[in-house]
């Protein structure tokens, strides 16, 4: 008997887990020049109202920026030639499970904390090539330049 092609799909759908089926934890809110969003295996040009994922890898070009609001009111703004990617985002006040960790490989960041920092400020973290920025206060800015091979 031969799989209907609706049959199909659902069975295939069945059997991957996709990003996408999560809720977003941001959204893009400003956006200059050439930036990009990657999830998986999945890029995208960021633009407003672009969402971001758990795992989400967010690039900027030459002479570009990029704004993000987390869902607890981080912000986050990037300059020329930034990466960065969201480790883990847990934001559940209610039960007590607040994390930010992100992990910066070059360029320029302004951090603007939201509610996670100011109940949990040690639930924050910024992983850079040569070290990890704890967030004690309510902004910082940093910058971290690409290593010489």
């Amino acid at each position: 008997m031969p799989i209907k092609p609706i049959a199909l799909f659902i069975l295939l759908l069945a059997g991957t887990t996709c990003w996408a089926d999560e809720a977003p934890i941001g959204y893009v809110k400003t956006v200059a020049g050439e930036a990009s969003i990657t999830t998986g295996k999945s890029r995208v040009v960021a633009q407003l109202g672009t969402p971001l994922y758990m795992g989400s890898h967010l690039k900027t070009g030459h002479k570009s920026s990029l704004g993000v609001t987390f869902k607890d009111d981080t912000v986050m703004s990037f300059g020329s030639d930034t990466e960065l990617t969201v480790d883990e985002y847990l934001y559940a006040p209610s039960q007590g499970k607040l994390k930010l960790a992100t992990t910066m490989g070059k360029g320029s960041l302004n951090y603007v904390s939201g509610v996670i920092a100011k109940l949990q400020p040690d639930a924050v973290t910024v992983t850079t090539p040569t070290g990890t920025i704890g967030v004690r206060g309510t902004q910082f800015v940093a910058l971290v330049e690409e290593s010489a091979p």
